[in-house]
């Protein structure tokens, strides 16, 4: 409680990494510390176990509704197919743009997971740039730049 309070008095993301079974929590305390921005890690590794279950998915949708909350659209190697080229999360991605807003989602490297095997930096950023045609231009900027930008740096 300590660190949510002192990073809304801050300006200081928490940074949750979490598996779906911890939104109710998570949720919880964005209720409780409205103020503090926060990040939830890998689309709450919503799909870790090969398809995207809705009701989980419902889950992390329902904390848009907070404005200081953001999501990191990210570790594609573990979601879904676990594939490149990574299309098979596009259902997912759109529910969560849609949600959020491309302004509160940002791509992350995942270092070094999403460089083993046969995953790779360029795969994954492909998704972005070229595997989702429902993104502008502008969301792709925001997602690969604009948004952990402002969150972080500003």
């Amino acid at each position: 409680q300590a660190m949510w309070k002192t990073g809304g008095e801050n300006g200081l993301a928490m940074c949750c990494l979490t598996d779906p079974a911890a939104l109710p929590v998570v949720d919880k305390m964005v209720k409780a510390y409205p103020d503090t921005p926060v990040v939830i890690d890998h689309f709450a590794r919503i799909g870790m176990r090969g398809s995207v279950d809705q009701g989980e998915l419902d889950q992390l949708l329902a904390l848009a509704e907070f404005p200081n909350t953001h999501l990191k659209v990210s570790a594609y190697y573990a979601l879904g197919k676990k594939a490149p080229p990574y299309t098979d999360l596009a259902p997912m991605f759109r529910q969560v743009r849609d949600a959020f807003g491309a302004e509160r989602l940002m791509w992350g490297s995942d270092c070094p997971y999403q460089v083993q095997g046969d995953h790779s930096y360029g795969a994954s950023l492909a998704l972005v740039t070229e595997g989702l045609d429902f993104l502008s231009a502008e969301e792709k900027e925001h997602i690969l730049r604009n948004t952990a930008d402002t969150l972080f740096f500003s």
